[in-house]
């Protein structure tokens, strides 16, 4: 058996910021990301941040769901989000914007 590495260059990231007076305070990734299933990407959305300060006013929530209004533009079949299994208060936020909880998540560190 031989295994081989290919790099897909196809994919990509897109960067979605909240800020005010020109000062970022909020930020969610969308990868998109391609494999050999299907011609459309998928959609990950990693690493939503909204400083401390500026918490409680539902800006996480708008930055998610701008994240989903650009994931259907770019023609993504799914959405997935990951999160860590204590974060209560963000898990019931993305059920609000229509995330369904799935499967697990598996995690290596280097």
């Amino acid at each position: 058996m031989l295994i081989n590495n290919q790099k897909i260059d196809k994919s990509a990231a897109i960067k979605i910021t909240a800020e005010e007076n020109g000062v970022i305070f909020g930020r969610v990734f969308l990868y998109l990301i391609y494999n050999d299933l299907h011609q459309e990407p998928y959609g990950l959305m990693e690493d939503l941040f909204v400083d401390e300060k500026h918490r409680g006013r539902g800006i996480g929530k708008q930055l998610v769901e701008a994240l989903i209004d650009e994931a259907k533009k770019q023609g993504c079949y799914k959405l997935i989000a990951t999160s860590r299994a204590e974060r209560e208060k963000i898990h019931s936020m993305y059920e609000k914007v229509g995330f369904k909880k799935y499967g697990f998540e598996f995690r290596l560190d280097f």
